[in-house]
C-alpha cells in the first residue's frame, strides 16, 4: 500500500486554522495554559504558550497512552501515535525514509540523488508540522516483529535502535495519518474535498517487504479505534486513486463506500482520479465490547 495522494503534492500541509492554537486572547476560565517547558514533554504535549482546553488535554493524554495490537500468525503488529518529543525523533526519521521510498514506488520512477534529497527534506518539514498538531492530529506508526523474534536475546534488542527501527519496538512496517478536526485538517487536500470538520485518513503506506500480509487492514482498524478513542465525528474520510484495486477492495470490506469521484479534467493536471470514500463509524461501547472479546480469545489460547 502506497503513500495516499494527501503527500504526493510534495507540498507541506499545514492547518488552514492554525492561529487557532497559539490565540493572543484572554484565557478563559474554563481554559488551561500548558505550563511552560524547556522541551517537550515525553507525551509530546505543546510548548508554553499554547491554550489547551479540558478536553486537548484529555486527547493528549489519550495520544500518549494509545497502543493498537494485533497478533498475526506470523507475528504481531504493534500501532502508536509518534510523539512530538526527541524521543522519537529517530523514529521519525526512519519514517522519512519509509514515506520516500513508497512515494518513489507510486510515481514508479526513481528519483535523482539531488531530487531525492530535496523530497526528504520536504517530507522530515510535512512531518514536523503535523507532529505540532496534536491533538488535532496524529501520525501512527506501526512495528511488526516476526513470530520467531520472541526468543530474541537482548543484542537483539539493542541492535537497529540508532536508525529508529529499535527491536523492542521490532521493524517499521507502515504509517497512517489521522486528522480528527478542522484544526488539524491538512492545508490543502486532494479533490473531491471532505468535509474539514470531520476525521480524514490519509498517507498510508506499509512496508514493501511487509506488503499482503493483513498489516494495511489493521492498520486501517488502528486508526479507527483511534478516532473512536478521541471523542472524534463518527464519520471519518479518506481517499483512493482509482487504479489501487487492492487499497479498494480493502476499502470496501472494511464498510467504506463512495462519496464522490474525481473530474476526469483532473488528468489535465497530471493526476490520478481518485475516489472519495467514507464510513460511518460505531459507537465506542461496540467497539470496547468487541476489543474486549479479541483480548480474552487472546488470552484464552
Amino acid at each position: 500500500m502506497a503513500a495516499s495522494p494527501a503527500l504526493l503534492s510534495l507540498t507541506p500541509a499545514v492547518s488552514r486554522h492554525a492561529h487557532l492554537l497559539f490565540s493572543r486572547c484572554p484565557t478563559p476560565r474554563h481554559i488551561r495554559l500548558a505550563p511552560p517547558a524547556a522541551a517537550p514533554s515525553p507525551g509530546g504535549s505543546p510548548g508554553p504558550g499554547v491554550f489547551l482546553s479540558p478536553r486537548a488535554l484529555s486527547q493528549l493524554d489519550e495520544l500518549a497512552a494509545f497502543r493498537y495490537e494485533h497478533v498475526f500468525p506470523h507475528g504481531l503488529l504493534t500501532v502508536r501515535a509518534l510523539t512530538r518529543g526527541p524521543e522519537d525523533d529517530a523514529v521519525a526519521e526512519a519514517l522519512v525514509r519509509l514515506l520516500a521510498s513508497s512515494f518513489s514506488e507510486t510515481v514508479r520512477w526513481a528519483p535523482a540523488q539531488r531530487y531525492a534529497q530535496l523530497l526528504m527534506f520536504v517530507i522530515r518539514r510535512y512531518l514536523h508540522e503535523r507532529r505540532g498538531l496534536a491533538p488535532h492530529a496524529a501520525v501512527l506508526v506501526g512495528f511488526y516483529r516476526p513470530a520467531d523474534a520472541a526468543g530474541a536475546t537482548e543484542d537483539d534488542v539493542d541492535d537497529g535502535s540508532e536508525d529508529g527501527e529499535g527491536k523492542d519496538e521490532g521493524e517499521m512496517a507502515c504509517t497512517a495519518e489521522v486528522s480528527f478536526d478542522a484544526v488539524g485538517a491538512p492545508g490543502a487536500p486532494p479533490t473531491p474535498t471532505p468535509p474539514l470538520d470531520f476525521p480524514y485518513i490519509c498517507n498510508m503506506t506499509v512496508k514493501t517487504a511487509l506488503r499482503r500480509r493483513g498489516i494495511g487492514k489493521q492498520l486501517l482498524k488502528a486508526c479507527e479505534d483511534l478516532v473512536i478513542k478521541m471523542d472524534a465525528k463518527r464519520r471519518v474520510y479518506l481517499h483512493c486513486r482509482i487504479i489501487d484495486q487492492v487499497p479498494f477492495n480493502m476499502y470496501r470490506k472494511s464498510g467504506y463506500n463512495i462519496v464522490e469521484t474525481d473530474s476526469i479534467l483532473v488528468w489535465l493536471s497530471l493526476q490520478k482520479r481518485k475516489y472519495l470514500m467514507s464510513k460511518e463509524l460505531p459507537q465506542a461501547s461496540v467497539v470496547e465490547s468487541s476489543t474486549k472479546d479479541f483480548d480474552d480469545n487472546i488470552l484464552t489460547r
